[in-house]
């Protein structure tokens, strides 16, 4: 009995662990269109983000990204590639909602979601989160001239210009045309359009179909 405390116990407290993670990774995965779904693929994943979305410096980190235009061209450059498309097709794929069903059995679970809710240090951030001066720091570049000039000049940057293009451009849509025909974007459905999936299944009518007999060699 003691043992399996003990191993629930650890477990707990690796969960826990596993569920700090980087607010700063996470902000640039919530800012990244093809990547923002993946937590949701993965309970574990689904965990960490959950955490770092609790702390106010995920927050600040967005914040302060958000006013950049660069991180909105980064944005759509995102938004119109094929890994759009290789991102949401996951959750096609049986073995992603297998996982949920287990963590949904998992009491552990359950202690990972609930731990931060329940950590006065969560909300001991947030109310401290206005005399960060990290968040002052988001506020006074409000008074910077020169995040508007760089927002003025954004229709001119290079980046921009061939975004505005790439609609035209025949090799984006092969690119998506590509990854659509890419059985390994569905993740175990993919066996299904695989079709060496169909190949390595055996004949069986081959031994009632006699193969010819090569030609002898002269």
């Amino acid at each position: 009995m003691k043992l399996s405390v003990l191993a629930s116990a650890l477990s707990i407290a690796f969960l826990a662990q596993t569920a700090i993670a980087a607010p700063e990774g996470t902000a640039s995965q919530m800012l990244d269109p093809a990547r923002a779904a993946d937590p949701a693929k993965d309970p574990k994943a689904a965990v960490r983000a959950m955490t770092d979305m609790m702390d106010p410096a995920t927050l600040m980190i967005m914040m302060q990204r958000g006013m950049d235009p660069a991180t909105l061209t980064r944005m759509a450059q995102s938004g119109i590639s094929p890994d759009m498309l290789k991102s949401y097709a996951g959750f096609m794929d049986p073995n992603m909602y297998m996982k949920w069903m287990a963590a949904g059995m998992d009491p552990n679970f359950y202690m990972a979601v609930i731990n931060p809710l329940l950590n006065p240090n969560t909300y001991m951030k947030w109310m401290m989160a206005p005399m960060d001066p990290r968040m002052w720091n988001v506020g006074m570049q409000m008074l910077n001239p020169g995040l508007y000039m760089n927002w003025m000049m954004a229709p001119l940057n290079p980046a921009n210009m061939n975004l505005m293009v790439a609609p035209m451009n025949p090799n984006l849509y092969t690119q998506w045309m590509g990854a659509a025909a890419d059985p390994r974007t569905y993740g175990t459905w993919g066996a299904f359009m695989n079709p060496a999936t169909y190949g390595s299944i055996p004949n069986p009518f081959a031994g009632f179909m006699p193969m010819p007999a090569a030609p002898a060699a002269k």
